[in-house]
């Protein structure tokens, strides 16, 4: 069997692929700033910090969507939990009262998940400077 290029048979066999091929973008001097801090605090170089960011970046776009199932199933398991606990000390629920706050939990679960994600993601961009694309996206 013959090497894939020339190069192929003098690298051993416990070296990762050579590296051929590139991406780039443009940042701000402050996007640049934050993109080194992070690199630096994981001891990392900064090329090295954003191959592995990139690489390991989730390839579904449904992954916030998951993510969105799962708070928004938490928080109705949250308002039952509430409900029963402030019931306890009462006379026992009826089934259709039990299903009356199923029924509630479930159908605001996921406005109240949307609307906490977007909160934390609002949030998120105050303390993080603005990273450009410098037109290298669509």
């Amino acid at each position: 069997m013959r090497p894939a290029s020339p190069f192929h048979r003098w690298r051993s066999p416990m070296k990762p692929p050579l590296r051929t091929r590139s991406v780039g973008t443009k940042v701000s001097e402050a996007g640049f700033a934050m993109l080194e801090e992070r690199a630096r605090s994981s001891g990392l170089t900064l090329s090295e910090w954003v191959r592995d960011v990139l690489l390991a970046a989730p390839v579904e776009p449904s992954a916030e969507a998951g993510s969105e199932v799962v708070l928004a199933e938490l928080l109705a398991l949250r308002s039952l939990f509430l409900n029963l606990s402030f019931r306890a000390d009462k006379s026992p629920l009826t089934e259709a009262e039990l299903r009356g706050l199923i029924e509630r939990a479930d159908a605001t679960k996921l406005e109240r998940a949307r609307e906490r994600l977007q909160a934390a993601r609002a949030a998120s961009k105050e303390t993080q400077p603005e990273v450009e694309d410098g037109g290298m996206g669509s």
